[in-house]
C-alpha cells in the first residue's frame, strides 16, 4: 500500500507532499544523509551535525543555523542530485525538505486569493519541481534560496492573472481574435537536420534538444550516456560552436551540395574516432588522433 492510500489523504498537492515526507521519514528506515561524506567546497568548510542524519532532523538543524551557507549548499547539492538521479522518494525528500518555506509562500500568495488556495499550493509545488528537477544550476552558489525563489515565481504568476482576470459574460464579445499564434521557428528540426548532415554528432542531437532546447538537467543526462556532466557540458559546447557556423555559412539554412554534406561526414568519423579511442584509454587516443 501506497502512503496515498491512507483515508484522509489531503487534497492540496503541497500538503500531499508533506504527508508523503513524513511517511518517508519515519521508523524503522527513515531516509537519511551521512553528512561526513558530502563534499566540501575547496572555499569553504560547513558546521553539518556529523554521521547520519535523518532528514527532519537536518532539516531543523538547517532552520536554525541559518548562517551555515556552505553547509546548506552540500545539502542541497546532495538532494537535487538524488532527486535527479534516483528519481521519486528523493524528489519528495527534496521537497520536504523545502516544506516550511513552501507552506509560507502559499500562504502569503493565498492571502486574498479569490479562486482555492489549493491552486496556489500546485503552482508553488509545480514552480519548485521544475526548478529541482531541470533548471537549477549546480555549480552556482545559494541553491535553496533559487529552488525557493523558483516556487514563489510560479506562484506569484497565478495571483497575478487572477488579479488581472475580467469576467465577461459571454466570451464571443470579447474583442480580438482568438486564435492561437504559430509557434515562431522550429530549432530542434534544425539540429535534427545537422545531426543528419553530420555537422554535429547524431548522438549530440537529443542531449543538445533536452539541455539547450528543453532545459532539462545535465546530470540524468550524463548518467544515461554512461558520461560526466563535465564531459556532457563540453560535447554539448562543441556542439554550440558547430551549429553556430554552420548557421552562419547557411548550410543548415540553404540547399547543400554533395561537397559539403561529404566533408562534414568525414569530419564527424574523425570526431567519432576519437572519440572512441579515449574511451579505450591515452594510447589509443593518439594513434586514433595521428591516423585521423
Amino acid at each position: 500500500m501506497s502512503v496515498s492510500d491512507t483515508r484522509d489523504w489531503p487534497t492540496s498537492h503541497l500538503l500531499a507532499a508533506d504527508a508523503a515526507f513524513v511517511a518517508l521519514t519515519s521508523d524503522p528506515k527513515p531516509l537519511s544523509l551521512d553528512c561526513d561524506d558530502l563534499p566540501r567546497d575547496i572555499d569553504g568548510d560547513f558546521r553539518l551535525p556529523s554521521g547520519v542524519v535523518a532528514l527532519p532532523v537536518l532539516r531543523d538543524w538547517l532552520l536554525s543555523h541559518p548562517g551555515d551557507y556552505a553547509g546548506r549548499d552540500a545539502v542541497w547539492r546532495e538532494l537535487v542530485l538524488r532527486a535527479r538521479v534516483q528519481g521519486k522518494e528523493w524528489t519528495i525528500a527534496a521537497v520536504g525538505m523545502a516544506m516550511p518555506a513552501l507552506v509560507r509562500i502559499a500562504g502569503q500568495l493565498s492571502a486574498g486569493y479569490r479562486g482555492d488556495p489549493a491552486d496556489i499550493d500546485s503552482e508553488v509545488l509545480t514552480g519548485f519541481l521544475e526548478a529541482l528537477r531541470d533548471h537549477l544550476d549546480l555549480t552556482r552558489p545559494a541553491l535553496y534560496a533559487s529552488l525557493t525563489m523558483a516556487a514563489f515565481r510560479a506562484g506569484r504568476r497565478l495571483r497575478l492573472a487572477d488579479d488581472q482576470a475580467m469576467p465577461v459574460e459571454n466570451i464571443e464579445h470579447v474583442a480580438g481574435s482568438r486564435t492561437p499564434k504559430v509557434p515562431y521557428g522550429h530549432p530542434d528540426l534544425l539540429v535534427r537536420r545537422a545531426g543528419t548532415m553530420r555537422v554535429i554528432d547524431e548522438a549530440d542531437v537529443q542531449p543538445w534538444i533536452e539541455v539547450r532546447l528543453g532545459r532539462r538537467a545535465p546530470e540524468p543526462i550524463a548518467a544515461r550516456l554512461g558520461i560526466t556532466v563535465d564531459a556532457l557540458r563540453m560535447r554539448l559546447a562543441r556542439a554550440d560552436e558547430r551549429l553556430a557556423r554552420a548557421v552562419a555559412d547557411g548550410s543548415l539554412t540553404e540547399v547543400t551540395s554533395i561537397e559539403v554534406v561529404k566533408r562534414s561526414a568525414g569530419q564527424a568519423a574523425r570526431r567519432s574516432s576519437i572519440r572512441a579511442g579515449r574511451a579505450r584509454g591515452p594510447a589509443a587516443t593518439r594513434d586514433v588522433a595521428v591516423a585521423a
